[in-house]
């Protein structure tokens, strides 16, 4: 059926897309430098949007990382087994005495290979933590072990007193395993970037006079005149030239019904051409396209988002700040109390050994470990911790409509018959005869209702379309019309009183015979889940709130359904970023739900970024945390689960540091007086003691999980 005008609603206007001169000013791609957190850096800076070849998939920085990780963690485990035999305070704990000839120079040779191979990623994470001047969790590490190298290297060359070479390997091993659990339990690595670009299709057919000539996107020109077959991609933003469909741009815009493209009417690159063949005059390319601005959105979000800390890295910059001002205060003290230096010296460096405990290394990453394998078992796949940590805090959420508090089809919702003769199944039979050839999107979805009714459609004959109106066909020997309101007032034919039960939804008659035999109402369904979701979040003193590209009628009609607390209708991507930055200037703690591409920008945006696994990979690849069962009430979870792994991260934050708390001021020598001096064979007992509780207290998370 190629015309309903009920179902014609107020389109989007496209013309919104075009931004001042400024505003292109500010999209200069060639100078991108995105980040996501401190373990999936990757360097766009070289990256142009406007050449680089549409599809390129990039290179997987964060599984690179993975496997440099664990490829260094192997080789310091295999070299930190001679270190721990060979090690006279190891012996001399254990009770036993094994040493080899050139036994000190064995030892320095081995952690020599450890502190520069497995030491490299926090050797390099401290240099880069210094220059932003924002000391973390590699200050931490690194000062711990270079200390505890440099001064044992300088006990096996003549230096008085005991080596640290078993502590200094035994750190780095721990830390490597804790940072591997880690990355491997985060998905981590955002590819939002390149799956953006590879939405648009690699090739274009340029027509040349007479001829079509396939070429390369990247060779596309302003003012080119192109051909887009049925099916395929638009390849740029363009002036519809010559012929006439219905496009998709559901994943762009958030419209969820297919759009009517006629002559002059502008078309979006990356939107998918329904059964017509069109001919486009190209406006915009490369960095001036639509999805370009859409790419310039995340990445500046994204930047913005970066540079939030996580929990433990806020705790190693405090212990760091301490354990230097301890460390320095214990070799002042020492020195100015006039004991020799080389006493002053090992009472300082056995505290600023100490002051890294082992526990805190692992204290956070089998939290997260945990917290996210049971999160996904949940139907939650956390991708960012240091969000998924700040979910408690949610007082907002925004949600898109279409896909995420709707289904996202525009499907039959209600079929009526107003004729005893005829059912409402042989109502909709009759009218799948005359939809089954249309690509209109009423006639696709009555075709998916008839599917899943499992209805055979019978063969119309004599099909004719009625100009603005409708279409009619012979079908079982009866004439049989499926048409719009228009013609029911033209032909005077009573409209039935419950016809419209619901603004949202466009209804078309079907007419048997002359005679109204009754009439099938379609809409984007809301998913059942919802409803139960916003009694949830309101009963957690959470705003709900509704933003998306539909039309103010839809809009209303979908809030005032679900009772939320307010929406936004008729949104492009640009602006549903200002309004989750408008909430956010109000100081609400902003959670965004959505599914397309067109929410990239605001997911990325939000204080929390939440995507529908039932969306596209754009919207999965630039949230924080995917709700895989596309179930709204799966973030009343989410909340929950926040707070509980939140509070685990406190109390193993707590025990680790309650370690230095005890063991720091013994190291210092506080109570040398009394003839007691914690040694570092003693500190190692509480290290892996600490170690021990934190790893027990981890794995109560599950339980306590598993029981919200």
């Amino acid at each position: 059926m190629e015309n309903h005008e009920e179902h014609e609603n107020k389109e989007m206007d496209h013309s919104k897309m075009d931004m001042t001169k400024e505003e292109h000013a500010k999209m200069d791609h060639s100078k991108m430098d995105m980040t996501k957190e401190d373990h999936t850096k990757m360097d766009h800076s070289k990256m142009d949007h406007s050449s680089i070849p549409m599809g390129m998939e990039g290179h997987d920085h964060h599984k690179m990382m993975i496997a440099d990780f664990k490829k260094r963690f192997w080789l310091v485990i295999v070299l930190t087994i001679p270190i721990l035999i060979i090690s006279p305070m190891i012996q001399d704990l254990l009770g036993y005495h094994y040493l080899l000839p050139g036994n000190p120079y064995i030892l320095f040779a081995l952690s020599t290979i450890v502190y520069f191979y497995g030491g490299w990623p926090f050797l390099k994470g401290f240099v880069g933590e210094v220059k932003k001047g924002a000391p973390g969790m590699m200050t931490l590490i690194a000062m711990a072990i270079s200390v505890a190298y440099f001064y044992s290297s300088a006990t096996v060359f003549g230096l008085k007193g005991v080596d640290f070479f078993w502590e200094l390997a035994t750190l780095i091993a721990i830390m490597l395993l804790g940072h591997w659990i880690e990355m491997k339990s985060v998905l981590g690595a955002s590819k939002a970037l390149q799956l953006l670009v590879s939405m648009m299709p690699a090739d274009a057919h340029r027509v040349e006079g007479d001829k079509i000539v396939d070429i390369k996107l990247e060779n596309l020109l302003k003012g080119d005149v192109i051909l887009i077959k049925p099916g395929e991609k638009i390849p740029a933003d363009g002036v519809i030239l010559e012929g006439s469909s219905y496009l998709n741009e559901s994943m762009l815009t958030g419209e969820s019904k297919p759009v009517k493209k006629e002559l002059n009417d502008k078309v979006i690159g990356g939107s998918i051409n329904g059964n017509g063949s069109l001919k486009v005059t190209v406006v915009h390319t490369g960095k001036d396209s639509y999805l370009s601005k859409v790419i310039k959105m995340v990445e500046e979000a994204q930047k913005t988002k970066s540079k939030m800390q996580n929990l433990s890295d806020r705790a190693a910059k405090w212990l760091t700040y301490i354990a230097l001002s301890i460390g320095f205060a214990t070799l002042a003290v020492w020195l100015i109390l006039g004991f020799p230096f080389v006493f002053a010296l090992e009472r300082m460096v056995t505290v600023m050994v100490i002051a890294c405990p082992h526990a805190l290394g692992l204290a956070i990453p089998l939290v997260v470990a945990i917290s996210t394998a049971v999160s996904a078992q949940n139907g939650l796949l956390i991708r960012n911790r240091t969000a998924f940590e700040e979910s408690r805090k949610i007082t907002l959420l925004l949600f898109d409509k279409t896909g995420t508090l709707t289904k996202g089809d525009f499907g039959v919702t209600r079929i009526e018959s107003v004729d005893e003769k005829y059912t409402s199944d042989e109502v909709l039979r009759l009218a799948s005869a005359l939809e089954q050839s249309s690509e209109h999107p009423i006639a696709v979805g009555i075709i998916k209702k008839v599917k899943e009714n499992k209805v055979t459609i019978p063969k119309p004959e004599n099909f004719n379309a009625i100009t603005g109106k409708g279409v009619e066909a012979d079908v079982d020997g009866k004439r049989v019309k499926v048409v719009s309101p228009g013609y029911l007032k033209d032909e005077k034919i009573t409209i039935p009183e419950d016809a419209y039960s619901d603004a949202a939804e466009t209804v078309v008659f079907v007419l048997i015979d002359g005679k109204l035999a009754g009439y099938i109402a379609l809409a984007d369904e809301i998913r059942p889940e919802s409803f139960e979701a916003i009694k949830t979040f309101k009963k957690n003193n959470i705003k709900v709130f509704m933003a998306t590209g539909d039309n103010e009628i839809t809009a209303k009609s979908v809030s005032d359904k679900l009772g939320l607390d307010g929406y936004f209708s008729e949104v492009l991507p640009h602006q549903k970023v200002e309004i989750v930055k408008d909430l956010q200037s109000k100081k609400e703690f902003v959670a965004m739900t959505g599914d397309g591409v067109n929410d990239a920008p605001a997911l990325a945006q939000a204080n929390v970024g939440i995507a529908v696994g039932s969306g596209t990979d754009v919207a999965a690849e630039t949230a924080d945390i995917i709700l895989v069962n596309s179930n709204p009430q799966d973030i009343a979870n989410l909340i929950l689960f926040g707070k509980a792994t939140y509070r685990k991260m406190i109390q193993n934050l707590l025990w680790a540091t309650a370690y230095n708390v005890v063991t720091i001021p013994l190291a210092a020598g506080v109570l040398y007086s009394s003839g007691f001096v914690l040694g570092p064979a003693v500190g190692a007992v509480f290290m892996s003691l600490s170690t021990v509780i934190v790893a027990v207290n981890a794995q109560l998370l599950k339980k306590q999980i598993n029981k919200k």
